[in-house]
């Protein structure tokens, strides 16, 4: 499976954020989608969930050379700063999620083995979302997205504001489930991007750019990669 972006353009007013793309991601793989604040991470992920519309161009499933549309059911999406329903509780929202995906889930699992997984303690289980951290709040995200199996994820710099014992969690799941997806993972972190992911593909002047990971451990290619990223601030 391959996840296809073609000639995808969006612009606000004047500013031009994504120029013509033309990218190929591949299943199995985590991507690494390093740019700067403000470089259109958001933005380009934003027109792949259709909360934005494009300006031109078009971005496609492919399976055995056969096109797909993509649906919404294809696509997971973590956000930076999480959104759950913060009424409920946390067994609450996985049982929720549990009924509307129950037709599609291939191994069906009680609320507390997805609990356990994510090491969410069990005197926390029952409390609502609202009292949850920011990095609970953020498991709780994952579990929707391990439990509906998208084909395509997406990831918003998820990883940020978490602190280290939880980061490193998310990053040993995300190695865990990225068999059978397409996960594509923002930050503008150089060091995560290179420690987490399998291939890095450089947002630049609206456009991608693949990067030979192998180099990047050259100290004069990553300060090229950085000086690419710096010139954002001159366009």
């Amino acid at each position: 499976m391959k996840f296809v972006i073609s000639h995808l353009s969006k612009h606000f007013e004047k500013k031009e954020v994504l120029r013509d793309i033309d990218f190929t991601f591949e299943e199995g793989k985590i991507y690494g989608l390093l740019g700067r604040n403000g470089a259109g991470k958001t933005t380009l992920f934003n027109c792949i969930n259709s909360d934005l519309k494009t300006d031109g161009g078009s971005f496609y499933l492919e399976n055995d050379g056969q096109q797909q549309p993509l649906a919404s059911d294809d696509i997971g999406y973590v956000l930076s700063t999480p959104t759950v329903p913060e009424f409920l509780t946390g067994r609450e929202f996985i049982k929720f999620f549990l009924d509307i995906n129950q037709g599609s889930i291939k191994q069906l699992r009680e609320p507390d083995a997805y609990f356990d997984y994510m090491s969410i303690l069990p005197e926390d289980r029952d409390k609502l979302l609202k009292d949850y951290s920011h990095g609970m709040k953020n498991k709780m995200q994952m579990i929707a997205n391990i439990i509906s199996e998208p084909k395509l994820f997406l990831l918003d710099e998820p990883l940020t504001s978490l602190d280290v014992v939880v980061a490193e969690e998310m990053k040993q799941l995300l190695r865990a489930q990225k068999n059978g997806k397409i996960t594509i993972f923002s930050t503008h972190i150089l060091d995560l991007a290179l420690d987490l992911c399998d291939e890095i593909v450089l947002l630049s002047h609206g456009m991608l750019e693949p990067v030979e990971k192998s180099n990047l451990d050259i100290q004069g290619f990553r300060e090229k990669i950085i000086e690419a990223l710096r010139e954002e601030d001159h366009v």
